[in-house]
């Protein structure tokens, strides 16, 4: 008599990256908290760059005669750089919607409520500081970038995620930021000098840098689903 061999089925687990929804794990919550965790740290981490840019002014600069002493200073920039962004951005990838607005929910309490641990300060007060609207818009960043990634982490799904994240975060910053200014009455010269400082080239640094972040959560939940299960 033949007997039958018995099926080996793969338990499904909450880290899985093929589009399965997550469930509550103590795992997801320990995930989760260190997400919290890696907001804070990204709020107050800071690291420079150097690269390459063709300045406006650059057949002039041919022109006349340049490439002399200063040729460094002019073509390339030298840029100082928080990664808040992109770690939005990671998480979301990483957790999925759910659990990624969860994450940053609880960051903002904590900024709101317990600690400051906002780049420029907390407490409930915080709420009409003109850098708000953009901790704010990282509730529904996650949402739309995590809705997007929900379908693969294909390269079109990536670019069009990143995209997403980051526009909306700068978006709704800029709104609120006006909203803030016209409740004060601040001048707009005041606003516009903010509005560039917050989302000015670092909407494409934020980009390009939220792009390799998810490309980077992928590999994670990769690990975590092999290394778990």
């Amino acid at each position: 008599m033949k007997l039958d061999k018995p099926e080996v089925v793969k338990k499904e687990h909450v880290f899985r990256y093929n589009g399965e929804p997550v469930k509550m794990t103590l795992g997801t919550v320990i995930l989760t908290c260190l997400c919290v965790f890696l907001i804070i740290i990204a709020t107050f981490t800071q690291f420079s760059f150097t690269h390459f840019i063709i300045p406006g002014d650059f057949l002039h600069y041919i022109n006349t005669g340049g490439f002399d002493t200063d040729a460094k200073q002019h073509f390339f920039k030298y840029y100082r750089y928080i990664p808040q962004i992109p770690v939005i951005v990671f998480i979301a990838a990483l957790l999925g919607k759910i659990f990624g607005v969860i994450a940053v929910f609880v960051y903002i309490a904590i900024g709101l409520f317990v600690y400051p641990v906002f780049a420029l300060g907390g407490g409930p007060k915080y709420v009409f500081d003109y850098n708000f609207g953009y901790i704010f818009a990282y509730i529904p960043a996650v949402y739309l970038s995590a809705s997007i990634l929900k379908n693969g982490f294909t390269i079109k799904n990536i670019l069009q995620s990143a995209l997403v994240g980051v526009l909306t975060i700068h978006i709704i910053g800029i709104l609120y930021t006006f909203l803030i200014g016209a409740i004060s009455q601040t001048s707009n010269t005041l606003l516009i000098g903010w509005i560039i400082a917050q989302s000015g080239v670092k909407i494409f640094y934020d980009y390009m840098f939220s792009v390799i972040s998810i490309i980077l959560a992928n590999w994670i939940k990769k690990f975590l689903w092999i290394t778990m299960c």
